[in-house]
Formats: C-alpha cells, structure tokens, sequence
C-alpha cells in the first residue's frame, strides 16, 4: 500500500431545508481509486466543480467518506483514533494563504504547528529555519507577513506544513490566488521539495502547465477519474481535453495545430525547447 490509497470512494453532499428534512443530495465524489506512492509527484486537473478540491480534503481527514475507504499511511481516516496521526503525515495547504499565517513574525508562524506538537523549543528554531531554507524564504525570517507578496505569504505557508516533517504535502489550488511571478515561486518550491525532501506532493491544480513535472497526472470530471496517466500521455490528448473543459499549454496546443496541418510533430509536446527540437528535426527533414 502507498502513502495514501484511495478505494471506492463516493462522497455526497446532502441539502437540507430549515426544518432538517432533505432536500437534495449531490454526488460530488464518484468511485474513486488511487494509489499513491512516497515521494510521487501527483497532480489533480479539473475544471471548477469537478471535485479535486473535495478529493483533496479527504486525503488528509477534513471530509469523510459517504461510501469507500481513505488510508494515509496504512490508516483508515474514518478511525477516529488515528486523525492526530494523519493530519501529521498529510499536511494540507489551501488556496488563500492568508487563511494560514496566523503569525505577526514569518518564523513564529512556521514554528506554530511543531510548537502544537510539542516538539522541543531547540529543535522547534532548527525545523524553522530549514523550512524557509527549503522553500527560499530564510531571509524573510524576521518580516511580518503583511510586507509579503502573495507568492512569499504561500511559500510561508507551505514552510509552516514542512515544518511538521510530514510525508505528504496536499496542496488544494495554492496558486488560484497568484499573479504569473508567484506562480511559478510556488511551483518551483514544491518540485524541490518533492526532488531534494523527496517529499510526496498532491497537486490539485486547474493551470495545465503546473503538471508537466509531475510523475501522475488525474483529470476528473462530474467527480470520477475522467483521464490518467503521464503528463506527455496527457497532454497528448488534447481534444478530449478540450471536451472536458480545460486549456491546453500554449507549447503543447501549437504542435497539435501544426500536426493538424500536416506537419509532423510529435504528440504530448511539453516544453518550449521539446518543441523547438522537434520542429527543427521536421524542418531538416524537408530540405
């Protein structure tokens, strides 16, 4: 079993009127499966109201399931008993980070959860200071997080869950709120997380070019796995990806048209330099 498993799961949000009585019931999650293993890069694509950020709060016990089974580290996230454990092993970051600081000092609020946990003052100052380092805030120790930018506060923020020594990181759409720079502020953060912490990152995301380094890649629809697979396998797809609503990188949809019209490039192009390569190898082939 991985760091997290997902079996069979259906999620229902039911609607009640003032009285109690029930109104409607939306199935928002809808026989769900995955498996993911320690130090995986997995990436959630979906348009709004697909699911992934209900997906996303049940990988570490803020929702329950209505039917199936979440295990997070081998534990069952409906045992009671084991909720302190999962939050630890799963830590989540939302969109807003202003959701999170809680802090008047950058390094009072990364150290708040290890101090929560008990973990010794000594110990508390060093997984400060190697949180900032490995999200490249340290500078920023002594600043109120009110002078941040929106891409410094998310990176905070994420520190604050690295500071805990989780497994797993869950990130529910944490660039929805950044300009292009804090973006890609985020983005790199998180892939060094995940390349030098070996850190396993869930990235729910609805901005296709943030996936491309991942290892999996799920896009959901009306709440089931509409595709799986790689990134390249993926974005290889670009008209059913169309079909379901989302936006193709501007890299990738330019090949696509090119072969559309009879050039020959190669599917599932990700990158600016995959496709420069690519379509100089098919300009010396006609000369």
């Amino acid at each position: 079993m991985g760091i997290i498993k997902v079996k069979d799961l259906i999620f229902e949000y039911i609607r009640r009127d003032e009285e109690g009585n029930v109104e409607g019931i939306t199935t928002a999650i809808d026989d769900i499966n995955l498996d993911i293993e320690q130090g995986d890069f997995v990436s959630v694509l979906g348009h709004n109201g697909s699911g992934k950020s209900t997906l996303a709060k049940h990988l570490n016990a803020i929702l329950y399931p209505t039917e199936g089974t979440v295990w997070v580290d081998g534990k069952d996230t409906q045992n009671n008993e084991y909720i302190w454990d999962i939050r630890q092993t799963a830590g989540m970051v939302f969109q807003n980070p202003d959701n999170q600081i809680i802090g008047q000092v950058v390094e009072e609020d990364v150290g708040f959860g290890p101090e929560n946990m008990g973990v010794l003052t000594k110990e508390i100052w060093e997984r400060v200071d190697e949180s900032l380092k490995a999200v490249g805030m340290y500078e920023f120790r002594k600043y109120s997080p009110n002078k941040l930018s929106g891409g410094q506060k998310q990176r905070v923020s994420i520190a604050g869950v690295i500071a805990m020594h989780p497994k797993c990181i869950i990130l529910d759409e944490p660039t929805a709120m950044l300009d292009p720079k804090g973006r890609r502020e985020v983005i790199r953060a998180v892939r060094a997380l995940n390349d030098v912490e070996h850190i396993t990152v869930i990235l729910i995301t609805h901005y296709m070019d943030e996936v491309i380094y991942s290892d999996k890649v799920y896009v959901m629809d009306k709440g089931k796995i509409a595709l799986h697979g790689t990134p390249r396998e993926i974005f290889s797809k670009v008209e059913r990806l169309k079909e379901l609503r989302l936006d193709v990188p501007q890299v990738t949809l330019l090949a696509h048209e090119l072969k559309e019209a009879g050039i020959p490039m190669p599917d599932g192009i990700l990158t600016k330099e995959e496709f420069a390569a690519a379509f100089d190898e098919c300009v010396n082939r006609a000369i």
